[in-house]
């Protein structure tokens, strides 16, 4: 898959002593660059989507860039093709997920950020629904989408937050890696990165660059997990000739 395609996916929002996308919002103003004037965001992961609006817009407009939300349109579809920039923001990621089914949302910002090459950017669930599916997502299952497949904008998982297991811990739950893990166990299922708190993933056409103040850790099916430090080069995880058949 090669063109267009440009997506800053950001591991969390919030960074532990910032503030709201306090600790990418350099990066989110390079990638966006001085030709975006407007970003339409997408609220819908969180319940209250006026005051998530309100929280996104103020950051962003101290960053130069209006904003709206598709929450207020009438026509959510009709929003997304007159968009010049994407931001879908966290929280509960099956939420986000279904109304973007429910507002036949999945195809058309396809076509925009695939075809049309207009920029994308996620944060934690929204970086989860940038991918081929939501099956790595840390949240709980509150509602249900049609499906777990998600955006497909690149070919492989992401876990955003991820968490490296504490060895002074008492707790005997699973760790995350463990979970992933788990996941891999199944048939045919794509890398994840575990992106840390602090990370982001780059991807400008077919090249893909780890951004921020932490690394991540990488998981493929049947091999041991490797670190990754940022500025690694994670282009080939682009390369997957099934994508075209999302």
């Amino acid at each position: 898959m090669g063109g267009p395609r440009r997506l800053l996916l950001v591991s969390n929002s919030t960074l532990h002593g910032g503030g709201y996308l306090g600790h990418c919002q350099q990066h989110i103003k390079n990638f966006l660059g001085e030709k975006v004037k407007r970003v339409l965001f997408v609220p819908y992961a969180l319940h209250d989507r006026d005051a998530y609006a309100r929280t996104a817009r103020e950051k962003f407009e101290s960053l130069g860039y209006g904003l709206d939300s598709i929450h207020e349109s009438c026509d959510p579809v009709e929003a997304v093709r007159k968009s010049e920039a994407i931001f879908i923001g966290g929280g509960n990621t099956f939420r986000l997920l279904k109304a973007l089914y429910d507002n036949s949302l999945i195809q058309e910002n396809r076509k925009r950020v695939l075809e049309d090459g207009i920029p994308y950017v996620g944060s934690s669930a929204g970086t989860n629904v940038a991918t081929i599916s939501i099956n790595t997502t840390n949240d709980m299952p509150i509602v249900y989408p049609p499906s777990l497949q998600a955006l497909g904008l690149v070919p492989f998982n992401i876990n955003p937050h991820y968490l490296d297991p504490d060895v002074k811990s008492t707790h005997m739950g699973e760790t995350r890696e463990e979970r992933i893990r788990q996941y891999h166990e199944e048939p045919n299922t794509p890398p994840v990165l575990g992106l840390r708190e602090g990370a982001m993933l780059l991807v400008e056409g077919d090249k893909a660059t780890l951004q921020g103040v932490t690394g991540a850790r990488l998981f493929l099916r049947g091999k041991k997990p490797t670190e990754h430090e940022p500025g690694t080069d994670f282009s080939f995880l682009l390369i997957d000739s099934n994508l075209q058949n999302l």
